[in-house]
């Protein structure tokens, strides 16, 4: 399902250049969880927004389903991070202002409307995550980890074949982020989707069906 190959990220040029990415190559097949693992600054999230196609490698290529990333336009990648790609971000970036419900809604709003199919999905998966009383909740009356789980299932509305994950338990104390890495793995599992999650916490790391560890912009435990 997703094929990292020779992956080089490059900042400046000359003896100024900074290498965050050096030759990053693997796979990883549908219905797995990767996690990636390494100290700060060593590349995992950048890899994780190359392979999103928010960034642009400086050499290798991302191929995602038997299609590469890198060669889209930018609307073609909008569109593919839209329909195929659900992306949870290590500080949630739930509106503010929207219930857990609505939260989840805004995905098929942004793609021109809400069906009651789409409802129908948010609630769902609203009550797998163990959040069907709190659907009506803003982001500030719920915990911290209440709202990754929010996160995580509103990347889920656009039913995506690859979920991308940085760092979901960075915020949360040991028995909820447990929680929300099994929750994550549940659902991989039962969806037949493929998850790249980034993770600073080989505790963390345990739950994953496979890992890699990036240190300095390479893999070095593979």
């Amino acid at each position: 399902m997703l094929q990292v190959k020779e992956i080089t990220k490059s900042y400046g040029s000359g003896h100024t250049a900074v290498t965050a990415l050096d030759c990053v190559s693997f796979s990883l097949d549908k219905g797995r969880l990767l996690a990636i693992l390494g100290p700060s600054g060593s590349g995992k999230t950048t890899l994780v927004s190359i392979i999103a196609g928010l960034l642009t490698p400086t050499s290798g290529e991302i191929v995602i389903g038997g299609h590469p990333v890198h060669l889209r336009t930018p609307a073609q990648a909008a569109r593919f991070r839209r329909e195929t790609v659900g992306i949870v971000f290590q500080e949630h970036h739930l509106v503010p202002y929207l219930t857990a419900r609505d939260n989840l809604l805004l995905v098929p709003r942004l793609s021109g409307r809400v069906t009651r199919a789409d409802r129908a999905r948010a609630d769902e998966l609203l009550d797998s995550f163990g959040l069907a009383a709190r659907a009506s909740h803003r982001p500030a009356l719920l915990s911290g980890g209440e709202r990754q789980r929010v996160a995580i299932a509103r990347a889920l509305m656009n039913t995506p074949e690859i979920m991308l994950v940085d760092e979901p338990t960075a915020s949360l104390d040991s028995e909820r982020g447990f929680q929300v890495v099994e929750m994550l793995k549940s659902q991989i599992h039962e969806r037949g989707m493929t998850c790249v999650m980034v993770t600073h916490d080989p505790r963390m790391a345990e739950h994953a069906d496979e890992r890699i560890t990036l240190v300095d912009g390479a893999v070095v435990d593979a």
